[in-house]
């Protein structure tokens, strides 16, 4: 579907690019042709792309590695074995982002797809910036004075190497690429569509991952149920079948109402190669524009209210029980399920007191503030 999506955009005359994050590489087999660790144009304004991920590791995280060895070294430990310790899992594809930031900071593409991992990998891959940025906000400027008073005692003490500046600064670094790649990501110019296949199983999946994007910013533009059996036919087993997907394809539009739902049918052939996959994409959004994404608001939002100022944050799916709420400083914590943001507060709101916070029947977290000079009474979601 991400090739199909790019390669009828190229056709229509925009700059496109398309490339993968997922670690087993499939966009050479779709395109069915070479593609390496740049862009390579397989059709006119088309260019595809599998991020050599281990490449831009080395690339961002060489340094933090080298330090870590250096510390597992002191324990005797065989180089190889600090080698793979020193690798986090899941970090390849975390930092293949930061390929992505070098393409839209370029300005070379009218269009940027992005072919993700499976729903769990991407959800961490996208929930894992915000989330490192708490982190270089709150504990690592307090460590990085700690260690630099203490080097030279805790060093001889400990027998072990402390983290020089250069650590630090890669980190920094690091965490500067990775907060742009989240402002990109979750910014008006960037959505998201989800694409699954009419089983109950897969719907059920993709509801919870509609939530959880909600939940940390991202804006879902529509929906591709993919594989559809054609109605007709006369054996039992293909007519069951239709008559299954028929079911789930009614949940789906009923679970995603509000957003556009494109349906594109089992082929007869696997649709391999530029031509294939733009009669694919044709078929599929059938003479709409496939790169539009107008109307898509932010899940998050400020409004000033009668009362006074409400955050509100629309959670599909979601009712009261399910959520959690508490306020730690500056900070909403936000837990739905097993994922929880922590939602830094704009200044505006920083100083106001929170009022009362409900979810409405639609799936909206409404959090109400008012100035902490007023009388109020605090209410606890979940």
């Amino acid at each position: 579907m991400a090739s199909g999506t790019a390669a009828l955009a190229a056709a229509a005359g925009h700059r496109t690019l398309v490339l993968s994050t997922d670690a087993a590489h499939s966009l050479a087999d779709a395109f069915g042709t070479s593609v390496g660790a740049e862009p390579t144009q397989v059709a006119d304004n088309l260019f595809v792309q599998q991020v050599d991920a281990q490449l831009r590791f080395e690339q961002s995280w060489a340094e933090i590695q080298g330090y870590l060895i250096s510390v597992l070294d002191t324990t005797g430990m065989n180089p190889v074995a600090a080698e793979e310790l020193t690798v986090i899992p899941g970090a390849e594809e975390v930092l293949a982002l930061l390929e992505l930031r070098l393409h839209a900071l370029s300005d070379d593409w009218d269009l940027i797809v992005v072919d993700c991992a499976p729903t769990a990998e991407t959800l961490r891959l996208l929930a894992l910036p915000e989330a490192l940025g708490w982190y270089m906000q709150r504990v690592f400027p307090v460590q990085q004075r700690v260690v630099k008073a203490l080097r030279p005692v805790l060093t001889r003490a400990a027998g072990v190497p402390m983290p020089g500046g250069t650590v630090f600064d890669a980190v920094e670094r690091l965490h500067a690429e990775l907060d742009e790649v989240h402002q990109l990501l979750s910014g008006p110019e960037t959505s998201v569509r989800i694409v699954l296949t009419p089983e109950a199983v897969v719907l059920a999946e993709a509801r919870r991952a509609y939530t959880t994007l909600s939940l940390f910013g991202y804006r879902v533009d529509g929906v591709v149920a993919n594989r559809v059996f054609p109605a007709g036919g006369a054996d039992d087993w293909r007519a069951g079948w239709v008559l299954a997907q028929d079911e789930v394809l009614a949940q789906v539009a009923e679970s995603f109402a509000g957003v556009p739902l494109w349906r594109a049918e089992y082929r007869p052939t696997e649709p391999v190669g530029v031509e294939a996959l733009e009669v694919l994409a044709a078929e599929l959004y059938a003479g709409t524009d496939p790169i539009a994404s107008t109307g898509v608001r932010s899940p998050f939002e400020v409004v000033t209210v009668r009362s006074g100022v409400q955050l509100r944050l629309r959670l599909p799916f979601v009712t009261r029980d399910q959520v959690d709420l508490a306020r730690s400083g500056d900070e909403l914590v936000v837990t739905v399920g097993s994922h929880r943001r922590l939602l830094t507060l704009p200044a505006g709101l920083a100083r106001l007191r929170v009022t009362g916070a409900r979810v409405d029947d639609d799936g909206v977290l409404r959090v109400s503030f008012k100035d902490p000079s007023a009388t109020v009474t605090e209410e606890r979601v979940g």
